[in-house]
């Protein structure tokens, strides 16, 4: 933290996780110390690599502003990764009321005889954060190892109750697949006897109608032979 008498400054470096062909930002914030209305302004070594939003405003008594900076995308990495680039932030009182259209280059004239305060602020370069390990370790924080070989063991378990549940699945459907098997061989048994059947019954039937039918023919014949001996044994 940068103390000063208007503003109390966060951080005190300003810390840029460097990436090649990418743009990065990092944060400021502006603390006002006091009852008044207090302008700022933002400088910059090195304008054309970086964008400050806003570079000028007002801070509100005992409020705070936040200061966004941002880098240009980087085609190759300085030396070493040592940055000379620098910032400076100048803050002065203001009328009361003031706002940001308020704020002028003239504000911040020392040769005007005004009270400017300044603070400097260098960069630093540093690695960026490093993306976090997949392995699930039991040293990390809300986690152990018999928690992780309660969930194994409960995974397993699980596991099991489903090839358990699959294989019942499994011979049931056999059962199901013999039962209907045999129904069907029984059915098919049924059908041939039920035809089997019919063709006896229907020889009987042929058999009775032609007895039926002989027995008249039988009758007429011995009559007319009974007849005939008649006749001639009366002629006699």
């Amino acid at each position: 933290m940068s103390t000063g008498d208007l503003l109390n400054i966060q951080p005190d470096e300003l810390k840029f996780p460097f990436e090649l062909k990418k743009q990065i930002s990092c944060s400021l914030q502006l603390l006002n110390k006091t009852e008044h209305h207090v302008a700022f302004k933002v400088k910059t070594t090195n304008p054309k690599k970086y964008c400050v939003r806003p570079n000028t405003g007002i801070v509100l008594p005992r409020s705070t502003c936040d200061v966004v900076v941002t880098m240009q995308a980087q085609r190759e990495a300085p030396p070493d990764m040592l940055c000379k680039d620098k910032f400076l932030i100048q803050s002065v009182i203001a009328s009361p009321g003031a706002t940001t259209k308020d704020v002028n280059p003239e504000m911040f004239n020392k040769e005007s005889g005004n009270l400017v305060e300044e603070c400097k602020l260098k960069v630093l370069y540093v690695s960026p954060p490093k993306p976090p390990s997949p392995v699930h370790e039991g040293s990390e924080e809300g986690s152990s190892p018999t928690a992780s070989l309660s969930d194994n063991n409960h995974q397993r378990s699980a596991f099991e109750t489903v090839l358990r549940h699959h294989a019942e699945l499994k011979d049931t459907h056999s059962d199901s697949s013999s039962v209907i098997s045999k129904l069907t061989e029984e059915k098919n048994s049924a059908i041939q006897q039920n035809s089997l059947l019919r063709q006896e019954l229907e020889l009987l039937r042929r058999e009775a109608s032609k007895r039926r039918g002989g027995f008249p023919y039988l009758y007429a014949f011995v009559v007319a032979l009974f007849g005939i001996l008649l006749g001639f044994l009366m002629r006699r």
